[in-house]
């Protein structure tokens, strides 16, 4: 697929598979104003687009090349969320108030932890966010 499609096609293929958000923490970047990166779920899975997703540079920068994580109530050391082979909404939730990611499973649990996806900069942007009606995204569900 890499040698039929440019780089440009790829990266417009995997920004409207995600409709212009995170495929971690569903920051849009129409909220940020900043690029979104197209990332490699796995580090060694090449350029293909079932490899690649869309995230924000926050959760891109926090991953690294990194698939594993820790869930912070087991302690246990766990696959990162592939946005690819698994659906959002079994792993993560919003508080009811809209701000704060939820895991709802060890694999969403040990992937906020470890892209940092509730620090505290990011939460009051999202706050500011749900003031304004922009977030969360509706799309999910």
């Amino acid at each position: 697929m890499q040698d039929e499609l440019s780089w440009a096609a790829v990266r417009r293929l995997v920004y409207d598979r995600a409709s212009g958000c995170c495929e971690y923490c569903q920051t849009c970047e129409a909220n940020t104003g900043q690029a979104m990166h197209v990332e490699h779920i796995d580090p060694v899975g090449g350029d293909i687009p079932e490899n690649l997703c869309l995230s924000c540079p926050s959760c891109n920068l926090s991953k690294a090349k990194t698939t594993i994580g820790h869930d912070p109530e087991t302690g246990d050391q766990v696959a990162l969320f592939n946005p690819r082979t698994q659906s959002w909404v079994e792993h993560f939730a919003w508080s009811e108030d809209g701000i704060r990611l939820r895991g709802l499973s060890v694999t969403g649990r040990g992937t906020i932890h470890r892209l940092r996806m509730n620090q505290q900069r990011v939460l009051v942007a999202r706050q500011r966010w749900v003031e304004a009606g922009y977030h969360p995204p509706h799309s999910l569900g």
